[in-house]
C-alpha cells in the first residue's frame, strides 16, 4: 500500500520497439483475416453467370419476348420434391403429348449437375426417373408439347 509520502516508481519509456510492435501486431492481424477472407471467397466460388455480358444483353429483348409467348400458354407448372429425391412435375394446361425434361445443378458447383428424365404417372402428374442427393440445387425446366415450349428456373 503506498503512503502518500512513498515515491512512485518511475514510468517505463515508450520506445520505438513498443511502437514497433504494435504495429506489427495489428497490420499482422488485418493481413491475417484478409487472407482468411479471400480464400474462403475463392474455395466457395460457383463460376461464372454468362461467358460473355455484352453478348447476353444484346439477346435480352429475345428472352423477353419469348418469356410473353410462354405466358400465353397459360400453362401453370408446379415443382416439388417427392419421396427419395425425386421430382414431381404437375402441369395444368397443356394435353397429353407433353414431354418433361429437367437439369439441375448445384448453386456453388460442388456436386455434378444432373439432367433428369420423367415419367408420366396415373395421377397425371410427371416423376422423376433420377433422384437428386439432398442439397440446394437450381432446376431449369424445359416443358414441351409440339412446337410449343415453357421453360422456368426453380430453385429447391
Amino acid at each position: 500500500m503506498m503512503t502518500p509520502n512513498t515515491p512512485r516508481p518511475a514510468p517505463r519509456k515508450f520506445t520505438g520497439w513498443h511502437m514497433t510492435g504494435i504495429l506489427v501486431a495489428f497490420f499482422g492481424t488485418v493481413m491475417a483475416v484478409n487472407f482468411t477472407m479471400a480464400g474462403f471467397a475463392l474455395s466457395t466460388f460457383g463460376g461464372i453467370q454468362v461467358e460473355n455480358s455484352y453478348v447476353a444483353s444484346q439477346n435480352f429483348n429475345q428472352w423477353l419476348d419469348a418469356a410473353a409467348e410462354q405466358e400465353k400458354l397459360g400453362w401453370d407448372v408446379t415443382l416439388e420434391q417427392a419421396a427419395g429425391g425425386k421430382l414431381r412435375v404437375i402441369a395444368q394446361g397443356p394435353g397429353e403429348n407433353l414431354s418433361v425434361l429437367a437439369h439441375a445443378r448445384h448453386p456453388v458447383g460442388r456436386k455434378p449437375d444432373a439432367t433428369l428424365t420423367f415419367t408420366r404417372q396415373p395421377d397425371g402428374s410427371f416423376l422423376s426417373d433420377q433422384s437428386l442427393e439432398s442439397a440446394r440445387w437450381i432446376v431449369r425446366l424445359e416443358l414441351a408439347e409440339g412446337d410449343k415450349v415453357w421453360k422456368r428456373e426453380d430453385r429447391l
